[in-house]
C-alpha cells in the first residue's frame, strides 16, 4: 500500500463502508435467497476481508523489515493500528451519541 498510515487506515475504514453497505443493501435488492450460496457468500466474503486488511496493514511493514528497516516497518505498523483504532472509536462514539439524542 503506501507508507502513510494515515492513508491506509482511512483505505481499511472505506473498505469497511463498502463492505458494510453490500451486507445491508445486497438482501433487499436480492430478496429471500434459500440454499448453500449465501454460506459460500459469507465466508469468501470473510476471506477477502481478511486478505485485504492484512494487504492494508501488513504490506508496507513487511517490505521494510526484510529490506533491513525494523524501525520504520515498526512505526508504520502502530501508527496505522492507532489511526484505524481512533476512527474506530469515533465512529462509535458518533453512533452512541447519535442514538442517545434521538
Amino acid at each position: 500500500m503506501s507508507k502513510s498510515p494515515l492513508l491506509n487506515a482511512s483505505a481499511a475504514i472505506i473498505y469497511i463502508v463498502l463492505v458494510a453497505s453490500v451486507m445491508y443493501y445486497g438482501p433487499q435488492l436480492a430478496g429471500r435467497v434459500d440454499g448453500v450460496i449465501v454460506p459460500i457468500a459469507l465466508l469468501s466474503l470473510f476471506v477477502l476481508s481478511a486478505i485485504v486488511m492484512g494487504f492494508l496493514f501488513l504490506y508496507q511493514p513487511m517490505e521494510l523489515y526484510f529490506s533491513g528497516e525494523k524501525k520504520e516497518a515498526i512505526r508504520i505498523l502502530v501508527r496505522t493500528i492507532g489511526i484505524f483504532g481512533s476512527m474506530t472509536v469515533v465512529i462509535l462514539l458518533i453512533l452512541f451519541f447519535a442514538h442517545a439524542f434521538i
